[in-house]
């Protein structure tokens, strides 16, 4: 069924993100957003669960108090969750926003970025739980997973969820962006999961199933030996090739 809003388009990323098959999270894991325009974004409600989600799942949020809690010093978890519900576009909206909110706010800032999915899949989180996490993804295996994916992830180590964890991941973004000059497309979070960031809802479905491969060739070759990683002229090569920015352009119809 074609989705023509904001909002059955993120829904029906979530359901997606959220279905078993993909093992991608269970329960009430994850969380997933998408920026409606310069001032509010969708995020999803805490406690809803990604694989049944409709639309009265997500809260309508707006920007600028959301980002104000970035710098806002320390605070109590009670006081984040009342700035957070002054921050609903609707004061009266049932739901509260995820604890993530300010992480997705951050992320929707982002040029390129309209939609974000943050899960935990079972194969990325074997890595990201491991004593070698940084090692095993400090390198770039095959082509497609720097077409899909970007020359680099961002990673950053673990670090308590909610407006510490968002400061943590705008810190490395912002280095990110320092080194490549563009928004990453995929952000690791020890010990926590995986941040997709896409133009559309489509690109953070192919960026979340690419990386659910990487992760697990990044197993697999470590099981013979080690991974033997691209040169950085490789991954500068396939990164700015004229026919991949074609075939990035075609996805969303650019």
């Amino acid at each position: 069924m074609k989705c023509d809003t904001v909002l059955d388009q993120l829904a029906a990323l979530s359901r997606h993100l959220g279905d078993p098959v993909m093992d991608y999270v269970i329960l009430g894991e994850g969380n997933s957003s998408a920026r409606i325009d310069g001032g509010s974004f969708w995020v999803k409600a805490s406690g809803a669960e990604m694989p049944t989600i409709e639309t009265g799942g997500f809260v309508r949020m707006r920007f600028e108090p959301v980002l104000a809690l970035l710098g806002a010093g320390d605070l109590t978890d009670r006081e984040v969750q009342d700035r957070l519900g002054e921050a609903k576009a609707d004061p009266a909206a049932v739901g509260r926003p995820s604890v993530e909110t300010v992480l997705h706010a951050l992320a929707l800032q982002l040029d390129g970025v309209g939609f974000v999915g943050h899960t935990h899949p079972t194969a990325v989180n074997a890595i990201l739980c491991s004593e070698r996490a940084e090692e095993a993804i400090a390198g770039r295996l095959f082509p497609d997973e720097i077409v899909y994916c970007g020359p680099a992830p961002v990673y950053v180590p673990y670090t308590d969820p909610g407006v510490p964890l968002a400061r943590a991941v705008g810190e490395a973004i912002a280095r990110h962006l320092a080194e490549y000059g563009q928004a990453p497309k995929v952000v690791l979070m020890q010990n926590h999961g995986l941040i997709a960031l896409g133009k559309t809802a489509a690109e953070v479905e192919r960026i979340t199933a690419m990386y659910v491969k990487v992760s697990r060739v990044i197993v697999g070759a470590h099981a013979l030996g080690g991974p033997h990683f691209l040169s950085s002229e490789a991954v500068a090569r396939i990164h700015t090739r004229p026919d991949e920015g074609y075939r990035r352009r075609t996805w969303d119809g650019a």
